[in-house]
């Protein structure tokens, strides 16, 4: 069940392999692992991964005792369990960011990699965000910018129509949004996730240039040049680490998930799905994968 804005679903798509695996996408993958390195506290309890798809970034939170890996697409969680398998150390969530089914406060961590350009709304995904951090809950964001050196140099020459200064998001492709740093920096606060540091990165995300020069040389500079989005931001991709601010509850002793229709947190697991004893609805767990994204 989805109320809310419109979703982009990856189900049934191979994106993994085409977009990372055989699409020379290997400069930005090592420079968003450098990212994450710089970032991610060195260690923690329980991290929730939105939009984890395939589970290309899991593997780097090696900090963490436990990971929770949620998507909307449930063959994508199914290519991610079958990549890193069914230990305890990982979770498989099909659900939906607007309507997160965890008890509040339940994380001491977040992130949200090449997620947030798909939403319509995304300071209603932020506020769910930190609604499931504990206070002072490390949350890592990754977001397109408007704002980048190609799109101004497009803009410059009358090669685009919007212009990449304008504060509003631009979308570019059906569920595809461009977001001006500003813009997003201002969400983050409104949301009470309050941004302690800023990297630009990917600046040499340009085809020709990573034909001719080796990824290992593109990502050594591009690690050099990234800590410089704490002041300036021009790169095709932002990654914000921010803490949860303010008080808010913490998750009780035992309790996980909640129900994303009512909200209640009384839910009993048996018989292949978990029983909303509040509202009667049920939700499956098959394979491994406990699925939020309709009730059976």
């Amino acid at each position: 069940m989805h109320d809310g804005p419109p979703v982009c679903d990856y189900e049934g798509s191979d994106y993994q392999q085409t977009f990372w695996d055989t699409g020379a996408r290997a400069y930005e993958d090592a420079s968003e692992a450098r990212a994450l390195r710089a970032l991610l506290p060195a260690r923690g309890r329980l991290l929730l991964e939105i939009g984890a798809g395939a589970g290309r970034n899991t593997p780097r939170y090696t900090g963490f005792e436990r990971v929770v890996l949620l998507d909307y697409s449930r063959t994508q969680l199914e290519q991610a369990r079958a990549r890193l398998g069914a230990g305890p150390r990982y979770l498989y969530v099909a659900g939906d960011v607007y309507a997160l089914p965890f008890v509040p406060g339940l994380f001491d961590a977040a992130t949200m990699i090449r997620v947030i350009h798909h939403l319509a709304d995304a300071p209603a995904a932020l506020r769910q965000v930190r609604a499931v951090l504990e206070p002072g809950g490390t949350f890592i964001l990754e977001f397109a910018n408007k704002r980048n050196l190609k799109a101004i140099l497009r803009w410059l020459l009358g090669r685009q129509r919007w212009n990449p200064f304008a504060p509003e998001p631009v979308e570019f492709a059906t569920l595809n949004f461009d977001f001006h740093p500003a813009a997003m920096l201002a969400w983050l606060r409104a949301g009470r996730l309050e941004p302690r540091q800023v990297r630009s990165l990917s600046y040499f995300r340009v085809g020709a240039l990573k034909r001719r020069v080796p990824t290992r040389w593109l990502v050594g500079v591009d690690a050099l040049l990234q800590p410089t989005g704490q002041w300036l931001q021009f790169s095709p991709s932002v990654f914000v680490r921010a803490q949860a601010a303010g008080d808010s509850p913490t998750a009780a002793p035992g309790q996980f998930f909640r129900c994303p229709a009512c909200g209640s947190a009384a839910l009993s697991e048996t018989g292949g799905h978990l029983r909303c004893e509040q509202c009667g609805r049920r939700w499956a767990v098959r394979e491994g994968i406990y699925d939020f994204k309709a009730p059976v």
